[in-house]
């Protein structure tokens, strides 16, 4: 089996019985919770549009016979990473949410060049373990997510520094079969919805810190992993089975603990290397902000989309003022695009054969959507109007007492049912006002200070100095 089905995706998750706390009380079957089943239900749609779209979301893979899914699939060209970005965008059009499977893609990537990196300096096997799972992956279709982002405690502390030193993910234990490991993961979209994680350090590390250089691959439900929803706004609407706004795909963070889990060593790919954690973390910080430009610049379609249909909806779609503030999302929708399309055109083929993407273009279409695609939310709560953020419910517009009053309340132009102008009005909602989402555009893949410090570190200053002054007619050495 090379793709799976969506069927085959679900009986996986049959399989596993990973430990969920969701609202305070122990979930046995995740999957089927109401807050969970619409993340599922996204990454579903990985599978179920491969059939359809196969030019975007299938490949050939230079480790395993026939065809492989792009989520698993290592950027072996230039032309692999554009294709990413279309296949996001794609993606995102249909699901208008996150499918999570990029943040897996993007650490699979990442972990390759490290692991070979590794290898290299150290004479370890870590690439040789990587390329091990990364076949039985490609071979099943395995749907994986990344483990990156630590809790962090005192975040002025270095990991070895903290009065607790489970805020980093760290090694507590070695032995002949594998090492124990300790700590929690923040902000891990749709970890009770796929089968594998790869954890990987988070920062740079110090030599006092090399037991916090670690990384590895285990099951979600593996013995210790303690997964614990992450609360968001409009989530009762998932419950309630009314109000939506995105009728069927919803975006699921928890936390993941790990208690004292083992990790066999054909599983380990760093094990206190820890002058190589800063290039992993920056590494998949720099495929991540890519990906972001590609399914963000897919949700700003939906943005463009439902702003200009609510206008329609209102009865002002030809004003001019409406048009300029479309015009305005519509700029800055195709500039994170072209900046990762642009990311993929610049980038660079590693000693592994992988190819790594522009640093400066990924963040800087990450930075776009931090703030930019910030503007184009509030340019469309702008356009539709007050009723975004407090419009009656379905449950009035189905209550008989109330029904054909809000029917002919909240009708807009003619020829539009109140019904879709509300459907419309709760998409804006959701897209506006979900906690989850809003904060993905303005801290995903990183902080926007991690974004501008990655900018920064590949900016050659100087060189943009000498020609600023030879312009000028200054003389330099």
């Amino acid at each position: 089996m090379a793709l799976r089905t969506v069927e085959e995706y679900y009986n996986s998750l049959k399989e596993m019985h990973p430990t969920a706390y969701i609202m305070g009380e122990k979930v046995k079957i995740p999957y089927e919770h109401p807050l969970i089943k619409g993340q599922c239900a996204s990454i579903a749609q990985t599978y179920a549009l491969a059939r359809e779209h196969r030019d975007l979301l299938v490949g050939k893979s230079k480790l395993v016979k026939g065809e492989v899914s792009r989520f698993t699939k290592l950027y072996e060209s230039k032309e692999d990473l554009i294709t990413k970005v279309k296949m996001m965008r794609y993606l995102s059009n249909k699901t208008g949410c996150c499918y999570v499977r990029c943040t897996g893609l993007d650490m699979i990537n990442a972990s390759f060049i490290i692991t070979y990196e590794i290898d290299k300096k150290c004479g370890t096997h870590y690439h040789d373990n990587f390329v091990k799972f990364l076949k039985y992956v490609q071979e099943n279709d395995i749907a994986v997510h990344s483990g990156v982002t630590d809790v962090k405690g005192d975040r002025s502390l270095s990991p070895s520094e903290q009065p607790d030193p489970d805020m980093y993910v760290h090694i507590v234990e070695k032995n002949d079969k594998g090492i124990v490991v300790r700590g929690a993961k923040a902000h891990q979209t749709g970890a009770l919805c796929v089968n594998w994680v790869i954890v990987g350090p988070t920062r740079r590390l110090q030599e006092a810190d090399k037991d916090y250089a670690v990384s590895f691959a285990s099951p979600v439900d593996a013995e210790g992993i303690i997964h614990v929803y992450g609360r968001a706004s409009l989530e009762d609407r998932q419950i309630e089975g009314v109000d939506k706004g995105n009728v069927d795909y919803t975006k699921v963070v928890p936390m993941t603990i790990f208690n004292n889990v083992f990790v066999p060593w054909d599983k380990v790919f760093m094990c206190g290397e820890w002058e190589f954690a800063s290039p992993m973390v920056n590494l998949f910080a720099d495929y991540h902000r890519h990906s972001h430009g590609g399914c963000k610049s897919g949700i700003g379609d939906i943005l463009v989309g439902a702003a200009a249909s609510a206008a329609e909806y209102n009865g002002i779609a030809n004003a001019s003022h409406i048009r300029a503030k479309l015009i305005e999302m519509i700029k800055t929708t195709e500039t994170m695009y072209g900046c990762s399309l642009a990311a993929s055109l610049e980038a660079r083929q590693t000693e592994s054969g992988v190819y790594a993407v522009d640093t400066s273009l990924a963040n800087t279409s990450k930075l776009y959507e931090g703030k930019d695609f910030i503007e184009s939310i509030r340019l469309m709560i702008e356009i539709a109007g007050g009723l975004a953020s407090n419009m009656p419910s379905e449950k009035d517009l189905m209550n008989p007492e109330t029904g054909d009053l809000l029917r002919k309340y909240l009708k807009g132009t003619a020829g539009i049912s109140t019904e879709d102008r509300m459907k419309m009005f709760r998409l804006i909602e959701k897209l506006s006002f979900s906690s989850g989402d809003i904060t993905s555009h303005i801290h995903g893949g990183g902080s926007p200070e991690a974004h501008r410090q990655a900018l920064w570190r590949v900016a050659d200053i100087e060189a943009k100095k000498k020609a600023a002054k030879n312009i000028a007619g200054i003389k330099t050495e």
